[in-house]
């Protein structure tokens, strides 16, 4: 995963938080019960860190490039982590479907396999 698109898909994926968290602050308050509302706001606070995590998994590469392939783990590890923890959380609050609910751990897998390469690959840092 290149530079250009871990800072594209930062880009994207932090526009869409922001847009998610103003979407449940405004429209979805007086639609959800507190809980789901509760719900969508995590999903949208946890897109915002790992839109900032890819940033930072950005920067990390131009300054370890021979930690390439942790930095690849890492930055999919955030997207995908992205995908199903928040996607599932976002389609549990606005469906009511609970059960998508299974989904969100492999998410926070996901997020948890990004933040140890990312930790690896910070090792390689020269400097």
């Amino acid at each position: 995963m290149t530079q250009r698109l871990l800072l594209l898909f930062a880009a994207a994926s932090g526009a869409l938080a922001v847009a998610a968290g103003a979407f449940g602050a405004h429209a979805l308050r007086a639609r959800l019960e507190p809980r789901m509302l509760e719900v969508f706001e995590t999903a949208a606070r946890y897109q915002m860190y790992h839109a900032l995590a890819l940033v930072a998994v950005a920067f990390v590469a131009t300054r370890a490039p021979n930690a390439a392939t942790a930095l690849q783990v890492s930055g999919w590890g955030f997207v995908l982590g992205t995908l199903l923890f928040s996607g599932s959380l976002y389609a549990m609050a606005l469906t009511g479907i609970r059960g998508l609910g299974a989904i969100t751990p492999i998410g926070g897998v996901c997020f948890l396999a990004g933040w140890v390469a990312l930790g690896l690959a910070a090792l390689k840092v020269e400097g």
